[in-house]
């Protein structure tokens, strides 16, 4: 029950972050560098989840706790991808925010930056969209 939760969270997710066209043709070309930038989820949700990008990991607050993990980001390829995602374990009210933003996370291998916005693709499919704090 819990999968198929997830999985239906994901998939409406995925489907609101696809409907927006995004910068899919730059996907997997040379990209800015990104570290030492700070993110907050486009998305219309509450408890908004924050992204700061630093050299070799990324950190933030996913919508109750904070997490952290070790980052991969490869400007020439515009490679990216987050491991090891750990977090502080409050429980809220309502971690569904949470818990589908850390899943989708896990799924990106790809990134396009611009000056304002930030869009995390698993390989042209856009996952997450974010504008510079």
């Amino acid at each position: 029950m819990k999968k198929l939760f997830f999985t239906s969270i994901l998939a409406l997710t995925v489907v609101s972050c696809t409907s927006r066209v995004g910068n899919a043709s730059k996907v997997g070309r040379n990209q800015a560098p990104i570290t030492g930038t700070q993110w907050v989820l486009a998305d219309d949700v509450t408890n908004k989840p924050t992204l700061l990008i630093e050299q070799n990991r990324i950190s933030g607050n996913a919508g109750c706790n904070n997490y952290f993990s070790d980052a991969t980001i490869d400007t020439s390829a515009g490679n990216f991808s987050a491991k090891n995602i750990g977090s502080t374990r409050k429980m809220c009210n309502n971690m569904t925010t949470e818990n589908s933003y850390l899943g989708v996370l896990k799924e990106v291998n790809k990134y396009v930056v611009t000056e304002t916005t930030l869009e995390l693709y698993k390989d042209n499919l856009l996952l997450l969209k974010f504008n510079k704090q």
